[in-house]
């Protein structure tokens, strides 16, 4: 790679900032004296704006680690959370676990899903079919 297209070490740190230290974006640019104008010429700049995409991308990658190696407990939980006395808490909690089934991860394979068949959105279902819903995951528990 020729010098030109590396990155200076101030936009390094700067992009190191923008992950690992606890200020926000206005902040960073004044701790590292960059001004907006300057700032906005660096996210035009292909490479800046490379490196800065690829350390989002990892950021979101790790979250979603994180989210997939809890997801289990925290569908426990919600399941436990049906069976409270507090009938909103256990109604909200119903309709999370809805929520979060229709909003599953999508497989490489589901790009071009087939049409599903039409179900109704979780704020419509009666409360009847809810509980019968309910009662099938939390048996699938057990």
């Amino acid at each position: 790679m020729s010098a030109s297209k590396r990155l200076t070490k101030k936009q390094a740190a700067v992009i190191e900032d923008l992950f690992g230290a606890e200020l926000e974006e206005p902040a960073i640019l004044q701790k590292h004296d960059v001004t907006s104008r300057e700032y906005e010429r660096w996210l035009a700049n292909e490479r800046f704006a490379e490196q800065l995409e690829q350390r989002i991308a990892a950021a979101l990658r790790r979250g979603r680690m994180i989210l997939a190696r809890n997801a289990s407990a925290a569908a426990r939980t919600l399941i436990e959370l049906t069976k409270c006395q507090k009938e909103e808490t256990a109604r909200k909690a119903c309709l999370d676990i809805l929520g979060l089934h229709d909003a599953g991860p999508k497989s490489p394979e589901s790009a071009h899903p087939e049409p599903a068949p039409t179900v109704p959105a979780p704020g419509r279902l009666s409360p009847e079919v809810a509980s019968r819903l309910l009662a099938a995951l939390a048996k699938d528990e057990s």
